[in-house]
């Protein structure tokens, strides 16, 4: 008899590493402070005929951060930003490399301006099953000032040694530490498909409008539509 196994994401380190470096854990373990101390209601707006909800009544907002895996920095790093974000020296508390940096010419033209591009090196080796890629983004809804992580996409069912995340630094001039175990980039596994989906552009039907418009009322009555029925998971 064969049994449907749950997909299972592996993080595996060198055996000298395990227990000296940060371990990834599930992103609904990181919410900020902010978030958290965050009423669901502002009973304030409430006088002035606003709703008062606020993100912590907002599912999408709250799937993005808790959605997948968080790998944290390894260990602490120095890092030291001069000349308005032009130089940037890094030190770190370990016995690996923690930062390197890529040439100015492999990401000229880019958002970031003169920042130089870096890159975090990850010591956890991510393995998923068949079909699954891995999703790598900055923390979600957690700018933290300092640097912001390059998205990325990687087969992690084949490839399977450790994957290093390129990032800007983004804080001001002077120098910053960041602890061990602080978020460094989110992790967000999905399946592939083995047919690209396909897309139809067209208005919509007297049906899909009558639904829109029911649903849509529905959220703003603060039923709370979108938590209990926006996902069979959830049912």
């Amino acid at each position: 008899m064969i049994f449907n196994k749950t997909p299972r994401i592996t993080f595996t380190c060198t055996p000298a590493d395990k227990g000296v470096i940060a371990e990834p854990f599930p992103a609904k373990g990181y919410m900020p402070d902010w978030f958290r101390k965050l009423p669901a209601v502002d009973e304030r707006k409430l006088a002035t005929n606003d709703t008062g909800l606020t993100v912590k009544r907002c599912m999408p907002f709250i799937d993005a951060m808790t959605t997948g895996w968080i790998i944290p920095l390894a260990a602490t790093v120095r890092m030291e930003v001069s000349e308005g974000g032009q130089q940037v020296d890094t030190g770190w508390d370990f016995d690996r490399t923690m930062i390197s940096t890529h040439g100015m010419h492999q990401a000229r033209g880019n958002p970031w301006g003169q920042r130089p591009p870096m890159k975090f090196h990850n010591h956890w080796t991510i393995a998923t099953p068949p079909g699954w890629s891995c999703l790598f983004v900055n923390p979600l809804n957690r700018p933290n000032g300092l640097f912001e992580v390059v998205a990325g996409v990687v087969d992690t069912d084949t490839y399977r040694v450790p994957i290093h995340f390129p990032f800007f630094a983004t804080a001001p001039d002077g120098l910053h530490v960041i602890e061990k175990g602080s978020p460094m980039v989110q992790v967000i596994p999905f399946r592939r498909r083995s047919t690209d989906l396909q897309a139809d552009i067209r208005a919509e039907t007297a049906e899909e409008r009558d639904t829109r418009s029911r649903i849509f009322r529905s959220t703003l009555s603060r039923t709370g539509w979108y938590r209990l029925f926006a996902r069979d998971d959830r049912k």
